[in-house]
């Protein structure tokens, strides 16, 4: 070969060293530029997926400028076989060493779903059945939800402190819950359950010990008709006292939640006198003592008021027809009476339109 030759030969290979080392150095320099997004994206990394197709993914959505620099980074590494799945949010200035990081220690976006204090567990399965968020796989009815669970046959929900009435009524507390996406219905509420044990211990633990309740299934039940009977929280430990007193006197506990509970979808939106002369294991107007199980989900400050209810001699209420739902309490029959005519003539002079509760 002619000195020329090789000296062009030589000069060829320096120059694609040299380029090679440029494109190294600028993939090297690529990992902490912060990447150029207008705005956060989101992005999912399915599972099972490969580096290599994360990798073109993210080029292709705009996020990663260089994104083989990405992929041998993170295989020289050691990170490669590390990526969790799930949904990503990745921020406006975030630098793709940075993004590998999150994706390897799983920081992934967390939605949430939110039990309503005094929900029934059918509202409940619904809206977990309408959240895309969510991936169902509960059965509709809430009888079969105890075994849908795995809760030993006969119980109402493993390790609960709840009685053995197989019913998963009011076996979850009411919450926030902060879930990863696609996590499954089954586990949001299994984290509810757990919460709704914990919680209900803890009160049961430190509750006032002449409160004539004798198991934690009690004090739930008598909480879920707390929670039902006000949507005022600072009447909930009053409402509780009171129901006490008539379940401490031996008096029925006259309570139209129960009753409508009872009814299920028989329930028109009001309760008739029928209603309250028909018996059943949820008329609280024909039978002494509390229903069977609880009739809602009642959330801490309901358990806590139940657990800590007010001192008073209050037996009876009716709401006071004021915009804020609140009641009015009486200790004798005579004043409760009297409460009741109040109410009904406000009733009289109203819009049809309003609508408020029934004396008790």
């Amino acid at each position: 070969m002619s000195r020329r030759r090789r000296l062009l030969s030589t000069g060829l290979v320096v120059a694609a060293i040299a380029a090679l080392g440029l494109l190294v150095l600028r993939g090297v320099r690529s990992l902490d530029a912060p990447l150029e997004l207008a705005a956060p994206v989101r992005f999912e990394v399915p599972a099972g997926a490969r580096l290599s197709q994360i990798g073109r993914e993210l080029a292709r959505r705009g996020v990663l400028a260089e994104p083989r620099a990405w992929v041998i980074y993170a295989r020289l590494a050691g990170r490669a076989a590390a990526i969790k799945a799930g949904e990503y949010e990745i921020e406006p200035g975030t630098t793709p060493r940075a993004l590998l990081e999150k994706l390897v220690s799983g920081q992934v976006v967390l939605h949430s779903f939110t039990i309503v204090d005094g929900s029934r567990l059918e509202e409940v399965l619904s809206a977990l059945r309408h959240d895309s968020d969510v991936r169902v796989t509960l059965p509709e009815d809430p009888q079969k939800l105890p075994a849908a669970l795995g809760w030993p046959s006969g119980t109402a929900g493993a390790a609960s402190p709840a009685g053995a009435d197989g019913s998963a009524e009011g076996q979850f507390l009411p919450e926030t819950y902060r879930f990863a996406l696609h996590t499954s219905d089954a586990q949001i509420l299994r984290d509810a359950h757990a919460a709704l044990v914990k919680a209900l211990n803890a009160e049961w633990q430190s509750r006032d010990p002449d409160i004539p309740l004798h198991s934690p299934q009690e004090l739930l039940i008598m909480a879920s008709i707390v929670q039902k009977e006000s949507g005022v929280p600072e009447e909930l430990p009053r409402i509780a006292g009171l129901y006490l007193n008539r379940l401490r006197l031996g008096m029925r506990l006259q309570a139209d939640p129960t009753v409508i509970y009872g009814l299920g979808a028989r329930y028109d939106g009001e309760l008739h006198a029928v209603d309250l002369r028909t018996d059943g294991p949820y008329n609280t107007y024909t039978r002494a003592g509390l229903p069977p199980t609880p009739i809602a989900l009642p959330g801490a400050a309901a358990l806590h008021a139940t657990a800590h209810p007010e001192k008073t001699e209050a037996l009876y209420f009716v709401a006071s027809g004021l915009p804020d739902g609140s009641h009015v309490f009486s200790r004798t029959l005579i004043e409760h009476n009297a409460a009741v005519a109040r109410y009904l003539a406000h009733l009289r002079h109203r819009p049809p339109a309003a609508d408020s509760g029934t004396p008790h």
